[in-house]
């Protein structure tokens, strides 16, 4: 089992005019982000629509990532809140040669540690070649992971059960445990993180932040000083007055109108938003060269 570290992108969906998921772009564009920097993407998180797109598109965009050049480097996420259905789609994964998921507990429905505990055991007896990233996200799935569910689900599926993205943040300064991957899900906590013994981070923002993420990461690994962190955090504080996924679709859409195109109800940022964010940036003389389709 290798542990995952370092920076790694939500990576976002791209949909065409018709609302359809486009693959070519949303594989592009994973790849565009690996090449300015990050170790890695996590397809269909939360940033890549993943509760909104078809279990049929998720599945065909599997089949296509078999010949990416950085296959090695992805993370797939379910985005679904059925048990079968994770497992159908899971088992499609690992049939191509995709082990490492991202798995958030189901959302809207009320339970307990011991609850999420079945819902992975279940998941990990019907796929148990898969290695999980547990997803920490109260905002989103309405459960908080406690240190002692994330103890108990190590101590039963050591091989399995093999990091966490926290992006509650009540676990990520206090969890301790030997060759396990601990995430923070922002640019903010990375170097704090990484000083606590965190192994990298996961976040929306590093669509954006590719660059700069990747320099504090090198900086802190290499012992130097780290002198850009405070900007990487001021611009994720930036991206933070809006939601992730509408001031990222609207920051990418000034360059490429295809990012205009969003599942309902997700929108892009209004025009006083948009202009917001990006005389926000300029104060922060941050810029990021996008790229476009040929």
């Amino acid at each position: 089992m290798k542990k995952i570290t370092g920076i790694y992108a939500a990576s976002m969906s791209l949909l065409n005019k018709d609302l359809s998921l486009n693959i070519e772009r949303t594989i592009k564009h994973s790849e565009n982000l690996i090449e300015k920097g990050c170790h890695g993407v996590a397809f269909f998180g939360s940033t890549g629509q993943a509760q909104l797109i078809s279990v049929s598109e998720k599945i065909n965009l599997l089949n296509s990532l078999t010949v990416s050049r950085f296959r090695e480097q992805y993370l797939i996420g379910t985005g679904l809140n059925s048990l079968v259905e994770t497992i159908n789609l899971m088992k499609v994964a690992v049939s191509l040669n995709f082990r490492k998921f991202l798995i958030m507990p189901p959302a809207f429905y009320k339970y307990s540690d011991i609850d999420v505990i079945n819902f992975y055991s279940r998941i990990i007896e019907a796929v148990p070649e898969s290695e999980i990233i547990l997803y920490n996200f109260e905002k989103l799935s309405g459960y908080k992971f406690s240190l002692d569910c994330i103890y108990k689900l190590v101590d039963l599926f050591p091989d399995q059960i093999i990091g966490i993205k926290d992006s509650s943040y009540n676990v990520y300064e206090n969890l301790k445990i030997e060759n396990f991957s601990i995430l923070p899900g922002s640019e903010s906590k990375l170097l704090n993180g990484l000083k606590l013994g965190c192994s990298g981070i996961i976040t929306a923002t590093c669509n954006v932040t590719a660059e700069l993420s990747r320099k504090v990461y090198n900086d802190f690994i290499q012992g130097k000083e780290n002198s850009l962190n405070t900007k990487l955090c001021d611009v994720r504080n930036v991206f933070e007055k809006y939601n992730l996924i509408s001031g990222l679709h609207s920051y990418y859409s000034k360059q490429d109108e295809i990012y205009k195109n969003l599942l309902p109800p997700l929108k892009i940022l209004n025009e006083k938003e948009e202009k917001d964010l990006f005389k926000s940036l300029e104060k922060l003389n941050f810029f990021t060269k996008l790229e476009t389709a040929a």
